[in-house]
């Protein structure tokens, strides 16, 4: 007799699909028949790490590799608390933000709870809410961006968490401190507010609302911040979340220790330390990128947009798909946004102008082939 595994499984399992990551490059440049392929489809920074980061990886001794690293990244949290002057037991650090996003939402929802969000944004939140048996409240975005009086009146007395991914990805746009305070006020302490703040060292503007700042008058907000984005350390996944401590108390008894590597836990402190030099240049080499893509859409006449963080979207004048597969032939690897709920739009990495330039002359070749009467 064959043992029933469906019926093992619970029904918001079986209705939950996989996410099916590409495959390695080498296997797409295959595939593809191309020799290299440039990576804009994952916000990737080539600059690589800060250089007293790369001094670490350089560094890392292997018979290291047979210790398990520090099981709650003790040096790390220290340098956090000493860079936002905080305790550091108001830090917890993941294998990426992905884990800390399980880690709040296995603290603090029950059976009928729900979470909100925007519809379309950082995906990863809905999907461990549903896969996880708790409803996933989606928002539509106004203008490309959140929505914060559409989130409270979503709100009832089975949310949990609310889930502002600020600056939002895939959009860029982000809510101002006016914003953040009046949606903050209007939250009113009822529920957990998870600010995604991947993005944030992409903003150079004053008025944005730091969440390092906000969670001391809103002793509700929680902050999630990554080393996998500006800090290019995407390979090594490391992302933390900081809040109140009675708060961080909780998610950390549904979190796994031991789950950041030994590697991951001293290149970012090393990245923390020697950073300000490296944001500049990030920040730098993105506006040159931004300004060599921008006009040339407008050329092309194709919608745009374009907020903060590493990255534009486009909309495309056939199926993203199709753009994706013409683009890979060319060895330009972009990220096709139908998951995202933008179908026949694309988000494309800023990165170095020559690459820009590169992904700007294929780009052209495709959208003149898949144009009516271009022959595609």
């Amino acid at each position: 007799m064959s043992l029933p595994i469906a019926e093992l499984v619970p029904p918001h399992i079986r209705a939950f699909e996989a996410y099916v990551p590409s495959r390695p490059d080498p296997e797409l440049c295959r595939a593809y028949r191309v020799e290299r392929l440039h990576r804009l489809n994952n916000n990737e920074n080539p600059l690589g790490p800060p250089p007293a980061a790369q001094r670490v990886l350089a560094g890392f001794e292997p018979p290291r590799a047979s210790v398990y690293p520090n099981g709650d990244s003790f040096f790390l949290r220290a340098t956090l608390g000493e860079r936002f002057g905080k305790d550091p037991e108001r830090f917890l650090v993941g294998n990426g933000s992905c884990e800390v996003i399980a880690s709040v939402v296995k603290a603090f929802c029950d059976k009928g709870d729900n979470i909100i969000t925007a519809d379309k944004t950082f995906a990863v939140y809905e999907w461990v809410a549903e896969f996880s048996g708790f409803e996933a409240r989606l928002v539509p975005l106004k203008n490309a961006a959140f929505d914060p009086l559409a989130m409270l009146a979503a709100m009832d007395g089975r949310t949990k968490v609310l889930f502002v991914c600020n600056p939002n990805n895939p959009t860029g746009s982000w809510w101002r401190r006016d914003e953040m305070e009046r949606f903050l006020r209007g939250v009113d302490g009822r529920a957990i507010v998870v600010l995604d703040e991947a993005y944030r060292e992409y903003v150079d503007d004053d008025d944005f609302p730091d969440g390092m700042e906000l969670m001391e008058r809103h002793k509700n907000v929680v902050v999630f911040r990554t080393f996998s984005k500006m800090y290019a350390l995407a390979g090594l996944r490391v992302g933390y979340v900081c809040g109140q401590k009675d708060v961080i108390d909780y998610i950390r008894r549904t979190h796994v220790v031991y789950s950041v590597n030994s590697l991951g836990q001293p290149a970012a402190v090393a990245a923390l330390e020697d950073d300000a030099g490296h944001i500049l240049a990030t920040r730098a080499m993105v506006a040159r990128a931004r300004k060599t893509l921008l006009p040339a859409f407008e050329e092309l006449g194709l919608p745009y947009i374009s907020g903060a963080g590493n990255f534009v979207m486009v909309r495309t004048p056939a199926s993203d798909s199709l753009i994706y597969r013409q683009l890979m032939r060319r060895g330009m690897m972009v990220r096709t946004m139908t998951g995202f709920r933008f179908p026949n739009w694309i988000r494309v990495t800023l990165v170095q102008e020559p690459v820009m330039r590169e992904f700007l002359a294929a780009f052209r070749e495709v959208v003149e082939l898949v144009r009516p009467g271009g022959g595609a």
